[in-house]
């Protein structure tokens, strides 16, 4: 358990971790180069401005990953806390920098909350950022086991679900989920810079979802894509080829007639694969570790939106909700996937509100 923490940096992530540590009681001390910010994050009610008179429990270093090293072994020599756990969403470059700066690196465990916005600031932070989604946690070989379970303590309070991996698997991973999307995303948004009124005025909610992520700190964004280039560089390899492919495959069908199958058959299975990838991430119980809650729906007017209300109102997210239809029995139920941590709080509200539910969970 851990009753005082340090977060230094109160941007969204550092100001979104002390309005959850706050809201549970832990006293969170805010410290921040730029003291409007730690100003405003404080008057939000993510802690008190300014350093502690003794040492906390835990501090969370939440500024870009090519500062996380410095800032780490600048705050042991000032004796901030007894552990330390960053936020940067590239883990790597820190861990081995942290390793060679740090006064006494078995007090830090690396971390990254998988939650963000495309929003910025101490005015973008939100107490229940963290609810439900995944924190990954990359201790080392020399953490101590005390800075581990101070740092799984605060992921609790934040209502997170801590996941451990290796440092270089997670840079993996965040390059496909996160780093590459991110710059896809940018690259259309920068195709739109120069449109027309008339084409921006059809802009619909298709679009607006594409480059949702593009809107985020230019600045925080180039120091990330520099801390993970290698692995979204080849990410962005792959994705070339696919253009490319698909490029050729639209220019044929622009200069033929009848469209040639081969050209057809190329956009054809790029549309597949990428129905693929949907519902690999959307589908209902999909992602390891989910728990997946399956309720039989009696047949009267009305039940799917009662259940649907019901799922959301204890924060089951609209894409975890898919309804299905057996033949064998005659029988509409609904599938809802749900991270471990809230599972049994939905399990709950569904039972409470008379629904039979049963439980299992997705293998990780």
């Amino acid at each position: 358990m851990i009753r005082t923490a340090a977060v230094v940096g109160t941007g969204l992530i550092g100001t979104s971790a002390g309005l959850a540590l706050s809201r549970r009681g832990v006293r969170v001390h805010l410290l921040d180069i730029d003291e409007a910010a730690a100003r405003v994050a404080a008057a939000r009610g993510a802690g008190v401005f300014g350093p502690p008179a003794e040492r906390v429990d835990l501090a969370v270093i939440a500024v870009p990953p090519t500062r996380v090293a410095q800032v780490v072994a600048q705050q042991q020599r000032l004796g901030l806390a007894h552990a330390y756990t960053d936020v940067a969403s590239v883990k790597s470059p820190a861990t081995l920098a942290v390793a060679d700066a740090a006064v006494q690196d078995s007090s830090y465990v690396g971390g990254h909350p998988m939650a963000g916005s495309e929003r910025s600031g101490p005015l973008a932070a939100r107490a229940d950022l963290f609810e439900g989604r995944t924190w990954v946690l990359t201790p080392g070989a020399r953490t101590s086991s005390a800075a581990l379970n101070r740092t799984l303590a605060a992921v609790s309070l934040c209502g997170a679900v801590p996941v451990v991996m290796e440092p270089s698997a997670h840079d993996r991973a965040v390059a496909l989920v996160s780093h590459a999307p991110h710059l896809v995303a940018t690259l259309m948004a920068a195709r739109l810079g120069d449109a027309s009124r008339e084409a921006l005025a059809l802009a619909g909610q298709g679009v607006r979802d594409v480059i949702r992520v593009s809107g985020g700190d230019a600045a925080l964004w180039t120091d990330i894509i520099r801390s993970n280039a290698p692995a979204v560089a080849e990410i962005l390899g792959e994705l070339m080829k696919d253009l490319e492919a698909l490029t050729g495959a639209l220019n044929a069908l622009e200069v033929s007639a009848p469209a040639p199958e081969d050209a057809l058959g190329a956009v054809r299975e790029l549309l597949r694969r990428g129905r693929d990838g949907w519902e690999a991430v959307y589908e209902p119980g999909g992602a390891p570790g989910q728990v997946t809650l399956t309720v039989p729906l009696a047949d009267r007017p009305g039940e799917v939106d009662r259940l649907i209300d019901a799922a959301q109102g204890a924060g089951v997210c609209p894409d975890g909700i898919d309804l299905c239809w057996s033949q064998g029995s005659s029988e509409l139920s609904a599938r809802l996937a749900a991270p471990p941590l809230t599972a049994e709080s939905v399990r709950r509200t569904l039972a409470d509100g008379g629904w039979r539910v049963s439980v299992a969970a997705t293998p990780s």
